[in-house]
């Protein structure tokens, strides 16, 4: 007897146009090997892939924090034609091939955890939720102190003021 697995995702069409989501994506296999996104040259690394990948899908990273296995990330559509399922995808993908590449005892999780953010939800909130990550887990004691957070395509200030 064959079972099948309930998807939980959306449809596809809940990931387009002027929407934003929360997107959270693990790290797996042998982290005591030194790898890490913990550090300045993977920080460089993965922002770069991940900003050449929304260069093309018309979106933009109000906020993303990279933790030592896993990474924090909110992307949203600026555009009609924005497809933030393509550009996770497409990000996911590149930044494994990297992985696979440099240090193959490590890779993303084949899942990720996503949450489409609700017109109603407060995006400042959920920004703070991400930038505060490094402080819940002891990391820092103020979310500016932290090293390995950013945005892509504005600024965290203008997003915080409520300007984006």
């Amino acid at each position: 007897m064959d079972i099948k697995e309930k998807s939980h995702r959306l449809p596809k069409t809940f990931y387009k146009g002027d929407v934003s989501a929360a997107f959270a994506l693990c790290l797996k296999g042998d982290l005591n090997a030194g790898f890490s996104l913990h550090n300045r040259e993977m920080v460089s690394i993965f922002t770069n892939i991940l900003t050449s990948v929304i260069a093309r899908t018309g979106c933009i990273v109000p906020v993303y924090c990279f933790m030592p296995d896993h990474q924090h990330l909110i992307i949203q559509g600026t555009q009609n034609h924005s497809d933030i399922w393509k550009t996770i995808t497409s990000y996911k993908q590149k930044s494994g091939f990297w992985m696979k590449v440099n240090n193959p005892i490590v890779r993303w999780q084949k899942d990720f955890y996503d949450h489409v953010i609700r017109r109603y939800e407060d995006m400042a909130t959920q920004i703070k939720y991400v930038l505060d990550n490094p402080v819940r887990k002891g990391l820092v004691s103020y979310w500016h102190e932290y090293p390995f957070q950013g945005s892509i395509g504005c600024r965290i200030e203008d997003v915080l003021g409520g300007i984006l």
